[in-house]
C-alpha cells in the first residue's frame, strides 16, 4: 500500500510541470487559434537558459526563472510579429507547416550553438527530499509541483479577473465581435502568444533542475501537452489541470506496476489520445 500511495504522489508532483507546459499550448490554441508546433522548443530555450545561468554566472536556475520568463516572452513577441500574425487568416496546413518549420529552425540552431549533448544543473537542493512516515517526497519535485500550481493559479486570476483575461476570452470567442466592440485583436493575440512562450520556458527551467537540458528536451513534453489539451478539449484551461493529473498518475502508475513499464509509459498518452478521440466519436453520433 505504501508503495501504491508512493507512486500516487510521484504522478501528481509530476502533473504540475505537464498542466504548466500544456497551459501555455492551450492559451496559444484557444486565444489565438493556433497550434504551435514549436512550443517543446520554447520549453528547450528555458531549459538551457536556465543552464547556462547556472554554469557561467553561478546563479540558481529558480532565481533566473523571473529573468527566463521575460527573455522567452519577449522571444515569442518577435515570433508573433515576424511569422505568426501573417498566417492566422491562412488555412490551417499553412500554419502547421509555418510552426512546424518554426521548430525544426529553433532545434537545430540549438544544435549548432550548443551541440549535441546534454547539459545538466548541479544545485544543493537536488537529493533533498522529504519524509512523511514511509513516504518519500523529492525536494526538487515538490518545489516544481509548488510553482507550477502558482502560475497555473496567477494565469487563472489573469483570465478569469483582469481586463486583460476578458478580453481574451472575448476574442477566444468571437474575434469579429471583439474588434467591433474596440479592443485590440492583434494585441492580444501578441501578448497570449508570448504569454504560452514565457510558460513553456518557465516550465524549461524547472526540467533543467529535474532532468536535463537538450536541443531535443522539449519534444516529448510537447508530445503530452497535446495529449493533454486533446483529452481536456482544445483551448479549454479548466480541463487541463485534470488531464494532467490523469496522464501523471497514469504514467507513474505504469512504471511502478507494469514490467518494462519505461517504455510502455511513453505509449499511455496515445492511448488516452485515442480512446478521448473515440469517446467524443461515439458521443458525437449519438
Amino acid at each position: 500500500m505504501d508503495l501504491f500511495f508512493q507512486t500516487l504522489i510521484n504522478g501528481l508532483l509530476q502533473s504540475g510541470i505537464y498542466a504548466l507546459v500544456a497551459s501555455g499550448l492551450a492559451l496559444a490554441v484557444g486565444v489565438v487559434g493556433i497550434v504551435n508546433f514549436a512550443h517543446g522548443e520554447y520549453l528547450m530555450i528555458g531549459a538551457f537558459l536556465a543552464w547556462a545561468g547556472s554554469a557561467w554566472l553561478g546563479l540558481d536556475p529558480l532565481l533566473s526563472l523571473p529573468v527566463v520568463a521575460v527573455a522567452v516572452f519577449g522571444v515569442g513577441a518577435l515570433t508573433y510579429r515576424v511569422s505568426i500574425r501573417h498566417v492566422l487568416l491562412a488555412p490551417e496546413l499553412n500554419q502547421m507547416l509555418l510552426t512546424f518549420g518554426l521548430g525544426i529552425l529553433l532545434q537545430n540552431l540549438a544544435l549548432m550553438v550548443m551541440g549535441g549533448n546534454t547539459r545538466t544543473v548541479s544545485t544543493p537542493y537536488q537529493a533533498s527530499s522529504v519524509t512523511l512516515g514511509q513516504l518519500s517526497i523529492g525536494g526538487p519535485k515538490a518545489i516544481a509541483f509548488g510553482l507550477a500550481a502558482a502560475l497555473l493559479g496567477a494565469l487563472y486570476a489573469v483570465l478569469y479577473r483582469t481586463t486583460l483575461g476578458r478580453q481574451m476570452r472575448a476574442v477566444a470567442q468571437n474575434r469579429r465581435g471583439a474588434q467591433l466592440i474596440g479592443i485590440d485583436v492583434d494585441r492580444v493575440y501578441l501578448i497570449a502568444f508570448a504569454a504560452s512562450c514565457g510558460l513553456a520556458a518557465i516550465a524549461g527551467v524547472l526540467v533543467s533542475v529535474l532532468l536535463f537540458a537538450s536541443p531535443t528536451v522539449g519534444l516529448v513534453f510537447a508530445l503530452k501537452a497535446f495529449a493533454i489539451i486533446v483529452m481536456a478539449g482544445l483551448g479549454n484551461l479548466t480541463g487541463v489541470l485534470w488531464a494532467s493529473v490523469i496522464l501523471g498518475v497514469s504514467e507513474a502508475l505504469v512504471q511502478t506496476y507494469v514490467p518494462g513499464g519505461g517504455g510502455w509509459s511513453d505509449a499511455v498518452f496515445f492511448l488516452m489520445i485515442f480512446g478521448t478521440l473515440v469517446l467524443r466519436s461515439y458521443r458525437g453520433a449519438r
